[in-house]
């Protein structure tokens, strides 16, 4: 048999856990034509010997819902070895959008995930080729993707849609909520892989309001979600608040008959239940998983650290002293971060004796960028506060006002404790997520997430084996969200293949870019190890570089009802 493309003599992990075999693997027709034995000749090969052939990796947890209308290629996903995506997660999303709400949508998506809006008023612009949910998927399609792409629809775009500005304000009325089922069930139609929401109070968008989906009841969201159940397809995801949480998913799984996955179950999230919580819901999320319902929480194999400014100080927006801030502009910011009266609330919330989730977290902050002072760069907070002898938010709020707010801070915030992050890792009927590549490009970069479980805990910790990590990247993501046609080296699925050097698998430290639209800047992490990307049959990535043309035909597929098959 003639074959495209053959991946020869390396060790084929095909997703499902089982132990790797040393063998080819034969690609025809952008799909798996053969595997561990391929006689026949191929019109392309790739020696893998010594390498490690997988399927290609599932980011379930992205917000590339914007930067897919001016990055075909989605970066930096694809230099990890990702082939799929998911986006609009959080409820978060570009549509639908009335064209009057897309200003709003965007300084929503500004606020809520660190996206630049410079970035994105130069980007996507105001003149978008798409209003609803369909129409963007057809976008995306015509646009061309390096990598497969899949979309959930999102609870703010459709509030904002149907309420306009009141959406940040007030519960829907029945007849408003009979409107939004019915842009959910057309969403769904269109290919979408299911319904997102959130109810978190660090979700703070334009002027200090509420995200839309946070103006929502509970009822109103279970009502959007039994759409999918009278449809029998989709996920729903949520990101969890006080009114929506465990006895909710499970309540909505019951009802609807599908899966709900939550975001995000953590080490060190000691705010929502108390010292040592994350032992708490990993055992009842694993009682709710013995049971047969699918509520299903996402987990990092990373530490989230955040970057900020005081000038867009996401971190903090959910405290009600932040509220001033947030509706302020920059000289206003400056005004109220120089008082004593704010100071004092703040340390009152967030200081050292406070008592409260950031009270130990200045001894975890570094000063990160420092114009004023560039000796301070790399130095933690609490320990420079305590030569200079003041508070660290003292110190913090000066360092922030002597370089117009453009100082920018390190902190950690979860998942910091690597024998807690294993618990998490090893947990029954957890599903591998929360990488937000495309969000908070400026504070972090968790893109990488797949390279470093590849890293740290496979090479370095042997903490997890690397069929089980491969499982984690593929087969379970592509399980949880309804992915039917890629996520295992099976032939007749999708040629998704990433080859790997186990040895060699990894990501740099991270580095600050300025390659945005606008010249705005992000974080990014360089990977190494990565020997090839293969999307569809087709070689996007090689050594590390491009080896498809950015503005040629590109090989992802829009993945609507979960499979590039399966037409709107």
């Amino acid at each position: 048999m003639e074959y495209d493309l053959k991946i020869a003599n390396g060790t084929i992990i095909d997703g499902t856990g089982q132990p790797g075999v040393t063998g080819d693997l034969a690609i025809k027709d952008g799909k798996i034509a053969a595997s561990g034995k391929a006689p026949g000749k191929a019109r392309d090969t790739i020696d893998a010997r010594g390498k490690i052939v997988a399927p290609g990796f599932i980011d379930i947890h992205t917000h590339y819902d914007a930067q897919v209308m001016w990055d075909r290629m989605m970066t930096i996903s694809p230099w990890r070895g990702v082939t799929t995506v998911v986006t609009g997660n959080c409820g978060f999303g570009v549509a639908p959008t009335r064209p009057e709400h897309r200003g709003l949508i965007m300084r929503t998506l500004e606020k809520v995930e660190g996206m630049s809006l410079a970035a994105l008023e130069e980007g996507l612009g105001y003149n978008w080729p798409f209003e609803s949910f369909g129409q963007y998927l057809d976008a995306v399609e015509r646009r061309g993707t390096a990598i497969n792409f899949g979309a959930l629809v999102g609870h703010t775009p459709i509030r904002m849609y149907v309420m306009g500005e009141e959406s940040t304000e007030r519960p829907a009325a029945e007849a408003e909520i009979a409107q939004m089922r019915e842009i959910v069930r057309s969403a769904m139609k269109a290919g979408a892989l299911g319904f997102a929401t959130s109810k978190s109070q660090t979700h703070v968008g334009y002027s200090g309001k509420p995200v839309p989906s946070r103006a929502a009841d509970v009822a109103e969201i279970k009502a959007l979600a039994a759409v999918l159940g009278e449809m029998g397809e989709g996920i729903i995801q949520a990101t969890v608040g006080r009114e929506l949480f465990l006895k909710e998913f499970v309540e909505i799984a019951q009802a609807t008959g599908r899966p709900v996955t939550w975001t995000a179950l953590l080490a060190g999230m000691s705010g929502m239940a108390g010292p040592d919580s994350h032992q708490k819901l990993l055992r009842e999320s694993e009682a709710i998983f013995d049971r047969g319902i699918a509520v299903v929480p996402q987990v990092t194999c990373r530490p989230l650290n955040f970057e900020f400014t005081f000038k867009e100080p996401f971190l903090f927006e959910s405290m009600p002293v932040f509220a001033g801030i947030s509706a302020a502009d920059l000289e206003g910011k400056k005004l109220i971060y120089a008082t004593t009266d704010f100071r004092g609330a703040f340390k009152s919330k967030a200081g050292a004796e406070s008592g409260g989730p950031f009270s130990n977290r200045w001894d975890r902050t570094t000063i990160s960028y420092c114009p004023s002072d560039p000796s301070l760069e790399e130095r933690v907070v609490s320990e420079v506060a305590r030569e200079r002898r003041c508070d660290p938010i003292d110190l913090a709020l000066d360092l922030a006002l002597a370089s117009n707010l453009e100082a920018r801070f390190r902190m950690s915030i979860f998942n910091d404790d690597e024998d807690q992050v294993a618990e998490l890792l090893h947990g029954r009927g957890t599903v591998l997520g929360l990488s937000d590549a495309g969000a908070h490009a400026s504070q972090l970069c968790d893109a990488c997430f797949s390279t470093y479980l590849l890293q740290r805990w496979v090479r370095e910790k042997k903490a997890i084996s690397l069929e089980r990590a491969i499982w984690m990247l593929t087969a379970r993501p592509a399980e949880v969200f309804g992915i039917k046609d890629r996520g295992r080296l099976e032939v007749g699925l999708a040629a998704d293949v990433t080859v790997f050097d186990p040895d060699k698998v990894g990501c740099s430290k991270l580095r600050r870019v300025n390659d945005m639209p606008g010249g705005q800047d992000r974080l990014v992490a360089d990977a190494s190890g990565i020997d090839a990307v293969i999307v569809n049959g087709t070689l996007i990535r090689h050594h590390g570089k491009d080896a498809v043309a950015t503005d040629g035909p590109l090989p992802g597929r829009v993945l609507r009802h979960g499979s590039a098959s399966q037409a709107a």
